[in-house]
């Protein structure tokens, strides 16, 4: 077997299912979408005894060449936010060497919980789902619940350190030596108080969350499906991109799958446009409420962007492989009075590969920093653009890991529904 993945849902589905079957034989695990997580090994602490040498992290640019040998019966496609066209091209490769072609479902790796458990997915990355995981952790809290968040692994670094994770400050966030999209994940959590698990052994760690709290809240990085069994499943549709419901993997599962389906950015699109996707999303899941919302912005310190040059950072997947092309960050600036600097002539090395690679970008810089030279890159990237300051619409505290010589002025978004329901069908399903 060969399991195709990009740093995260392939090891959870290795985990569960086929670590401790000797009826299978992984030769490889491959790696997409993020960068520097291909040439590793997945170590033989994780892999287990019929493993004692590990398992090889390849590109998936190598499968070909993997199917080409012969002897690889069955391939697994285990990754998200994907089109539906792009699962479809590995299959044929699979199926063009003899190989059958496997997608894992809920009913084969959900783990069960003896807590409740909500979780956040999404259709497309940068819908707002972190905003709805942030909202859902502010009504159990007022309800005088005690979450914990479980976000979806980011596996970009030591495997065997990551096995198990829990951030409970920011100075833990220093020590796991964590990226920028890692960061941008975990800060608005630890800032509220909240303790976030993550990691590669899901089994293990699963066990420890359920003694730090009375609610497990899944948040679903890469719009993957949850690890866990949700009591009550929320899924952001971005109105931006309502075209996508139906043609991404695993989006369109997850709208199907949902028990809630959360229109975003509802007040940016017209009202004839969300009155059609939301017969769409009736078509394709007629039993799950659709409630409409917005993210609020607010750039801090407010008030002083009129007239400036900037420099905008996203989000990074949101802006690469999410398509989004420019977030928060763009349309806060813009709203704010400022004009967008476009930074696409100052970026090198993997940040103009960035580029190449995601033709949609706007004026934005994407938050890439995966390793320590990506950073240097956006940072040389913000001082070479000929701008008064620097916008961050990233989560995470970019200005603290650079050594910028620009103002620093940072985006926040929160969620507001149109008409409150959030949080009705949570304790409907969780029960005072």
């Amino acid at each position: 077997m060969v399991i195709l993945g990009a740093g995260g849902r392939e090891f959870h589905n290795f985990n569960v299912v086929y670590r401790d079957d000797p009826r299978y034989h992984v030769v490889a695990f491959t790696a997409a979408q993020i960068p520097f997580i291909e040439g590793r090994v997945y170590p033989p602490s994780l892999s287990g005894p019929l493993y004692p040498e590990g398992i090889p992290i390849v590109g998936e640019g190598d499968l070909a060449g993997l199917l080409s040998l012969g002897g690889v019966d069955e391939v697994v496609f285990a990754y998200s936010d994907v089109p539906h066209e792009h699962v479809m091209h590995l299959a044929s490769l699979a199926l063009a060497s003899g190989a059958d072609f496997r997608l894992l479902g809920p009913g084969s790796t959900e783990l069960s919980s003896g807590l409740p458990v909500v979780a956040v997915g999404a259709v497309r990355t940068g819908a707002g789902k972190s905003t709805i995981t942030r909202k859902v952790v502010r009504l159990l809290k007022e309800g005088g619940r005690r979450p914990v968040v479980l976000r979806h692994p980011m596996a970009y670094g030591d495997l065997e350190r990551q096995a198990v994770q829990r951030f409970a400050s920011l100075a833990d966030l220093e020590g796991a030596e964590c990226t920028v999209e890692e960061r941008e994940e975990y800060e608005p959590h630890l800032k509220a108080g909240v303790v976030v698990y993550s990691g590669v052994d899901w089994e293990r760690i699963l066990g420890l969350a359920e003694r730090e709290g009375d609610v497990l809240v899944w948040d679903g990085g890469n719009n993957d499906l949850p690890f866990l069994r949700p009591d009550l499943f929320l899924v952001a549709v971005d109105c931006l991109r309502g075209g996508h419901v139906s043609r991404y993997h695993p989006g369109e599962a997850s709208v199907r799958r949902a028990d809630v389906l959360i229109l975003t950015k509802a007040d940016l699109v017209p009202e004839e446009e969300l009155a059609r996707l939301e017969a769409v999303l009736r078509d394709l899941n007629p039993r799950a409420p659709v409630l409409r919302a917005r993210l609020r912005l607010q750039v801090e310190p407010p008030g002083e962007l009129r007239g400036k040059r900037v420099v905008v950072v996203e989000d990074g997947p949101s802006v690469t492989h999410g398509e989004l092309g420019e977030g928060a960050g763009a349309r806060a600036a813009r709203e704010a009075g400022a004009e967008l600097v476009d930074p696409r002539p100052f970026a090198r090395g993997s940040l103009a590969e960035a580029y190449a690679r995601y033709p949609w970008m706007g004026p934005v810089l994407p938050a890439m920093g995966y390793s320590t030279s990506q950073l240097e890159e956006v940072r040389e990237a913000i001082e070479g653009a000929p701008a008064d300051a620097v916008v961050l619409g990233t989560p995470a505290d970019l200005g603290s890991l650079l050594d910028l010589k620009k103002p620093v002025y940072r985006v926040s978004y929160e969620l507001d529904e149109e008409e409150p329901g959030l949080s009705r069908h949570l304790w409907e399903r969780l029960g005072r």
